[in-house]
């Protein structure tokens, strides 16, 4: 099969541990991927293939295709040749492992075809996504600078946040601390009136009393000095 910016060829590159056998790939004037698709064959004369079933080679399958970049997954398989279900035409396995068949070799070339003629029916969309992408590269940018600053307004009101909090908390401390210094102040103002009420009622009388010495003292003190100490 003839297809211009189309290629089918041997998957040679192992320099991720292991690789495909075939990959097919195929491209618009634009660049834009139309298809993608890495192929495993087996066979019962493989070495690898002795006793094995197809199932065993769908996970390294889908790992090889991930690792090219490939859209779709194929195996292309001998194995297993009394199975109804590979005999009976091209079996989606995207349940297990996405976007892939497993085919019997008749069903090659119908299967590229099929799984290009739908992508062919998408490329129109692939396209016109490209282009909306190119254009927006400005808009992209503007969208990425306002998330830049979201983060960073973010960042500076949580520090900002963090440190009204900590400015509300020393101000009660001090509140807390005015007001036990204000308590201590009425206290003290109550002990010193206490005292003061004691001393304006101090008198002579009552110092001498129950001392007869101040007593007689007291008692030879002319009238006019008396009313003094009363």
């Amino acid at each position: 099969m003839r297809l211009q910016n189309a290629y089918f060829e041997k998957d040679n590159d192992a320099t991720t541990g292991s690789k495909g056998d075939y990959i097919y790939r195929e491209s618009d004037e634009a660049g834009n991927e139309i298809i993608s698709v890495m192929f495993e064959m087996k066979n019962e004369g493989d070495e690898t293939a002795t006793k094995k079933k197809n199932e065993d080679f769908l996970r390294e399958l889908d790992k090889d295709r991930a690792e090219k970049k490939c859209e779709y997954a194929v195996l292309v398989t001998l194995l297993e040749a009394e199975n109804e279900l590979y005999n009976a035409g091209i079996v989606d396995v995207s349940h297990k492992y996405p976007k892939m068949y497993v085919v019997r070799p008749q069903f090659f070339i119908p299967m590229i075809t099929l799984l290009r003629n739908a992508s062919m029916n998408s490329l129109k969309y692939k396209a016109e996504l490209s282009l909306v992408r190119n254009q927006n590269i400005d808009i992209t940018n503007f969208e990425d600078n306002v998330n830049k600053f979201k983060e960073g307004f973010a960042k500076n009101y949580d520090l900002a946040s963090r440190k009204f909090k900590t400015a509300i908390e020393e101000i009660d401390k001090t509140i807390d601390r005015l007001q036990k210094t204000k308590d201590a102040l009425l206290s003290s103002e109550n002990s010193l009136r206490l005292a003061n009420n004691k001393t304006e009622d101090l008198t002579i009388k009552r110092l001498t009393r129950g001392n007869p010495t101040m007593t007689a003292k007291f008692a030879e003190l002319p009238d006019t000095d008396k009313t003094i100490y009363r």
